[in-house]
């Protein structure tokens, strides 16, 4: 029996290509508490972005309490810039987020303007480098999460306990745990620990 030749579409029928986005999206991720609380955070399509883990973060910000009032902060390795953001959403009065690479320094100030996000400051540039240049003992809250393949950490460590107030804390994400006796060249030691999965968080606190 001779097949049908399929009926030719007409162009006016197809449905329309679905619209590309100039930059790659492969998820998002939201703000946890605080004024934008529920706000989502477009998260670009970049080999080894890795945005903290909301389990993570809510974690990290119960330990340093819901409130951020008057806090001075540094997101050293911005990425996504969940950290930074969250940090000034809890009331934070100056964060500074800091990033290398360009296409994610244009997304973390799509996102500043889209937030009204006024006590943040973009900046790109190299994230050591940056606490190199902080005055001693002038953050409140420096938060640390460097490519889990680079060698950043010891010297993001380093500078970092240079940098954090007396009382204040130094969050650590890092595909290993970071003990007291490898922390103590910085400063520094281990004031509360959690694993999820392949992240170990620290929240660090100044020795003495």
């Amino acid at each position: 029996m001779k097949q049908k030749k399929p009926k030719a579409i007409d162009p006016s029928e197809r449905p329309p290509r679905p619209v590309r986005l100039t930059t790659p999206l492969t998820h998002e991720v939201r703000i946890i508490g605080g004024q934008w609380k529920r706000s989502k955070l477009a998260v670009a399509d970049k080999p080894g972005l890795r945005p903290t883990p909301d389990r993570v973060r809510e974690t990290l910000f119960n330990w340093l309490g819901q409130d951020l009032t008057g806090w001075r902060c540094i997101d050293a390795f911005a990425g996504t810039g969940a950290l930074g953001f969250e940090a000034a959403s809890r009331g934070a009065k100056e964060v500074t987020l800091v990033e290398q690479d360009s296409a994610l320094v244009v997304q973390l100030k799509r996102i500043q303007t889209q937030l009204q996000a006024s006590a943040t400051q973009i900046v790109r540039g190299d994230g050591v480098a940056a606490l190199k240049h902080l005055d001693p003992a002038s953050m409140d809250a420096i938060f640390l999460d460097p490519p889990f393949d680079s060698v950043l950490f010891e010297a993001a460590l380093q500078a970092a306990g240079r940098a954090v107030a007396p009382e204040g804390f130094v969050y650590l994400e890092a595909p290993i745990l970071w003990t007291d006796a490898q922390l103590e060249n910085a400063g520094l030691k281990v004031h509360r620990y959690l694993k999820a999965g392949a992240v170990h968080a620290h929240l660090l606190k100044r020795l003495g």
